[in-house]
This record gives C-alpha cells, sequence and structure tokens, in this order.
C-alpha cells in the first residue's frame, strides 16, 4: 500500500465491458520527506479505479498488482491500481505529519 494525491481524472468511451462504469483517476505517489514531517512527490503518474468516492486534491490508500483486484468491487475487474481509502491524517514518531 502506498499514499497518493488525486491530481485529475480520466475518461475513456472505448473500454473492456467489465470496466463500463467505473471512475477512473490520475494519481501521484508520495512518500515523506527527509525530515518526516510532511510529504513529497514521487514525480511520477498512475491511473486506479475509484472504490471509495474519492476526489480531486485528496490523499487516499493505493493498492497495486494482485491486492488491486482483491476488492469486492474489482475481483472482475483488469486493473493494478485500486483506490481503497481517503486519508484524514497521517502521524509519525507521534507527530502530525502535513498532507
Amino acid at each position: 500500500m502506498f499514499i497518493a494525491k488525486i491530481v485529475g481524472s480520466l475518461v475513456s468511451t472505448q473500454k473492456v465491458d467489465s470496466m463500463v462504469g467505473q471512475k477512473l483517476l490520475i494519481i501521484e505517489p508520495y512518500r515523506l520527506n527527509e525530515e518526516r514531517t510532511t510529504m513529497k512527490t514521487t514525480g511520477r503518474t498512475l491511473v486506479a479505479v475509484d472504490t471509495v468516492g474519492a476526489g480531486e486534491n485528496e490523499f487516499v490508500l493505493i493498492v497495486q498488482g494482485s491486492s488491486a483486484r482483491n476488492t469486492p468491487e474489482t475481483k472482475l475487474l483488469p486493473v493494478d491500481a485500486t483506490i481503497i481509502g481517503i486519508v484524514d491524517s497521517l502521524h509519525i514518531d507521534k507527530r502530525k505529519v502535513i498532507l
């Protein structure tokens, strides 16, 4: 699992039948800075299927690979990244990390 920020959405009018109606979002993985006080981008972007109703600029919890297809909502979908949670807060060493 990893933390990412939603930076956009993707619309695809032609896709396999099982993906019709699925919300696709562009995510940007984040990691802790060196001081472990804030998060910073990794500089990559991915497409993920949304299972929790997340929105742009929110930080989310992502799973990839076989874990991405291991939810009731995605078990029959050809996906490699799934949004499984919305991050409310993050604490490291008893300190709140700024998202």
